[in-house]
């Protein structure tokens, strides 16, 4: 694997390094060894597979917070999705500062995502599907969200959202978050 920082502390895009032969290629994907030689968690405590019917759903941007916050490898199988990160960790140099990132069934690339990032995509073709490994267990009362439009993030999605749950769309407001109203 190739691991690659991006500007976010913790986070990394991850591609395959693969081994070309005749039938195709082989190339891992995990190795907790690897991952772990990089300082980045190699717990995996979930698989979730998430299918998305129509180009422009948009699902997140969803984190958990301590005792129960995740890091989650994300991969898109099928398709094509822009992938965005946010960092919530309120002592980070980075605090609220995002990045996005192309991930799809060609370039089978991966976004490492540290604890207290909150995570959301859309999906940029019809029949996207997306795998994520969770390092932990979903836990909905430390569940926490952020609204994809919230205007103090600035995030430029590549499309205009056709399909979104009502409880994406509803988030409060970050401003709304810090001063506590």
């Amino acid at each position: 694997m190739i691991f690659t920082k991006t500007k976010l502390p913790g986070a990394f895009i991850i591609d395959l390094e693969e081994k070309p032969d005749h039938r195709g290629f082989f190339a891992r994907t995990f190795c907790a060894q690897e991952f772990a030689d990089h300082g980045l968690k190699p717990t995996v405590a979930q698989c979730n597979l998430s299918f998305n019917h129509k180009k422009g759903t948009l699902r997140g941007m969803h984190y958990q917070i301590l005792p129960a916050a995740e890091t989650k490898l994300i991969r898109c199988t099928q398709g094509a999705i822009y992938d965005v990160i946010v960092d919530m960790r309120p002592e980070s140099p980075t605090y609220l500062s995002h990045i996005g990132v192309e991930l799809s069934a060609e370039n089978r690339r991966a976004l490492y995502v540290p604890e207290m990032f909150a995570h959301g995509y859309q999906a940029l073709t019809d029949g996207a599907e997306v795998v994520y490994q969770v390092g932990e267990f979903y836990t909905p009362g430390y569940e926490r969200g952020l609204r994809y439009d919230d205007p103090l993030l600035e995030i430029s999605w590549p499309l205009s959202a056709t399909e979104m749950s009502d409880k994406d769309r509803n988030w409060p407001l970050l401003e709304s978050i810090l001063i506590g109203v």
